[in-house]
């Protein structure tokens, strides 16, 4: 069997309570405004490196517990106690490089809210742009975010496209989306 070329002929024959089409069918792609919730795909992203994304998604909603929703502020705080609980979490992926950088990303997006009025906003400046110059600017700005990251967070998010082929019935529906 040839292996898919892309998500979408992946999950093509995937059921529809299959995770991966669940993601696919409803947030890949899709466009995410609130500032928690874009830094809680980054969260998930940075800690996918080297992980299958079936794995991420399986332990989605343990990240979303184990980091507080998603909540920027309380994550940048967080301290020893903390990560102590997380390294000892067996819901989510115990890397302690990947829970640092979660932390410090989370002080970061706090300067850029302080500076731009939001995440998003920081995001929506610097778009449109190359997959180069967002590469750049998140290793200037972020840990551990290379190039595969990056992509995934900004294609995932919608500030790239690639998300969907357009022979794909959720193409159709972002286009719907962004274009109401």
């Amino acid at each position: 069997m040839e292996k898919p070329s892309t998500y979408c002929d992946y999950v093509s024959g995937l059921a529809k309570n299959n995770i991966n089409r669940i993601y696919h069918d409803t947030q890949y792609g899709f466009p995410v405004t609130c500032d928690n919730e874009l830094f809680g795909r980054l969260i998930l992203e940075i800690n996918q490196a080297g992980l299958s994304w079936t794995t991420i998604l399986n332990k989605q909603e343990n990240f979303r517990k184990a980091f507080s929703n998603f909540n920027i502020t309380k994550i940048a705080s967080f301290k020893e106690k903390q990560i102590a609980e997380l390294l000892n979490n067996k819901g989510i992926i115990r890397n302690k490089l990947k829970i640092n950088a979660v932390i410090y990303n989370a002080n970061q997006v706090i300067a850029l809210q302080k500076e731009h009025g939001s995440f998003k906003k920081w995001l929506d400046k610097n778009h449109p742009n190359s997959l180069p110059y967002w590469v750049k600017i998140f290793k200037q700005t972020f840990k551990f975010t290379g190039g595969e990251i990056t992509r995934e967070f900004l294609t995932s998010t919608g500030y790239l496209k690639g998300a969907h082929i357009p022979s794909c019935p959720i193409y159709q529906k972002l286009l719907a989306v962004n274009n109401p």
